[in-house]
């Protein structure tokens, strides 16, 4: 079953940010827009590549009004070392979310369970808690978060422009789609 329109379901995490323990939960990702990226482990060789491409692109996630969580199985404790001795994880200012219960990957649908690990998921989030993207794919295979960027910015303006649609490769201020009968067949 798919995650699309559903609503996140309660849950409460610790995370490492900016030097400090935090808590989240569900209702963190209310009110505004949220991106929740998966990853499978600290220490691993892929995710701190993701880490960097995400702090590269968190003032973008900013000015889009949107939060940034990183999430693996490990302890908000390990994310603290991992931030600390990683040079590109040392760049995140993003929560570092610790899943050890599996309980958020169990919930998104991307855990492991003969790992114990999580698969590479992204999920971007409305302000009402509702999923509006996924995607998930191979742990062998890393991200680009210039493309979770992108489909932020499309879920904005479909959320913002409810009779128009984002087609193939539309980027912030390009032309979009107003569905109509008479375009069936046409385009």
């Amino acid at each position: 079953m798919s995650l699309i329109n559903t609503q996140v379901q309660p849950f409460k995490a610790n995370a490492f940010k900016n030097g400090q323990f935090i808590e989240v939960t569900e209702k963190d990702l209310q009110g505004k827009w949220s991106v929740l990226i998966f990853m499978p482990a600290a220490f691993t060789f892929n995710c701190p590549t993701e880490i960097e491409d995400a702090a590269e692109h968190y003032d973008e996630f900013q000015k889009a009004g949107a939060e940034v969580y990183i999430v693996t199985t490990d302890t908000h404790f390990s994310h603290k070392v991992w931030h600390e001795t990683s040079p590109a994880v040392g760049k995140a200012k993003f929560p570092l979310v610790g899943d050890p219960t599996h309980a958020l990957t169990n919930a998104f649908g991307v855990h492991i369970p003969e790992e114990g690990l999580a698969l590479r998921g992204t999920f971007v989030i409305d302000p009402s808690g509702t999923i509006k993207t996924m995607e998930v794919h191979d742990n062998a295979i890393a991200r680009d978060v210039s493309e979770t960027v992108r489909k932020l910015k499309a879920a904005q303006f479909v959320a913002s422009h409810p009779n128009e649609v984002c087609p193939a490769k539309w980027k912030e201020g390009a032309k979009t789609i107003t569905p109509s009968l008479d375009l069936v067949g046409k385009i």
